[in-house]
């Protein structure tokens, strides 16, 4: 009995050493782009477009971004950390496996989407801010973070280049509000900035490369 016990959990124990299955592009491929009705999964094209060129500007672009930072904001869907009334219940029909295969497949077949700044008013404000930040009210440059071109730092900080200026607008402003909540050092920054100072960086880093 004892031994049939010690197996048992033996058994268990491997089971749950067992290492993921290695993340399948073309899986992700499949699921971005035709989703799975039965789970509630749009296609990921749906909103995002063709390898995550998302042309509505309301819509992030997921061309070049970090896989680690996809992977992190579908978590946060699923788990309540972050809200969207789309985002979330498409979430929360994916498995651990079509995150990193959908991570995989960006991965793969993504490249980055340019944009550009359109306030030629504010784009020298932006500029500013993004790269030195506001010391008087303790906002600090957002190179330092996601680095002076914008890409971002893989596994921890987002890339912002090419980014719709609305997306980014609208995010900053809902870190602000406290609307969005899975980044308690972003919620810190925005709170310190104006309206004015969030529409100007989100201008700027759309035009960067």
């Amino acid at each position: 009995m004892f031994i049939a016990i010690l197996t048992a959990a033996f058994s268990a124990q491997a089971a749950e050493q067992k290492p993921a299955a290695k993340p399948d592009p073309a899986k992700g491929e499949m699921l971005y782009n035709m989703g799975d009705t039965a789970r509630n999964v749009i296609a990921c094209i749906t909103c995002h477009g063709p390898a995550g060129n998302a042309s509505l500007p309301e819509n992030p672009k997921l061309s070049a971004q970090h896989g680690a930072y996809i992977h992190k904001q579908l978590v946060n869907f699923q788990t309540g950390e972050r809200h969207n009334p789309i985002m979330e219940p498409i979430a929360k029909g994916m498995t651990e496996e079509d995150i990193r295969n959908v991570v995989a497949y960006l991965a793969k077949s993504s490249k980055p989407s340019p944009g550009a700044a359109r306030n030629a008013d504010t784009v020298e404000l932006g500029r500013k801010i993004f790269r030195g930040g506001i010391a008087e009210r303790s906002v600090p440059a957002c190179a330092a973070c996601h680095s002076a071109n914008g890409a971002g730092i893989p596994a921890q900080f987002p890339r912002l280049a090419g980014q719709h200026q609305a997306y980014t607008e609208a995010q900053l402003l809902a870190f602000r509000s406290g609307a969005r909540k899975n980044s308690e050092q972003m919620t810190q920054i925005v709170k310190r900035m104006s309206e004015e100072e969030i529409k100007a960086v989100a201008d700027y880093v759309a035009g960067l490369k």
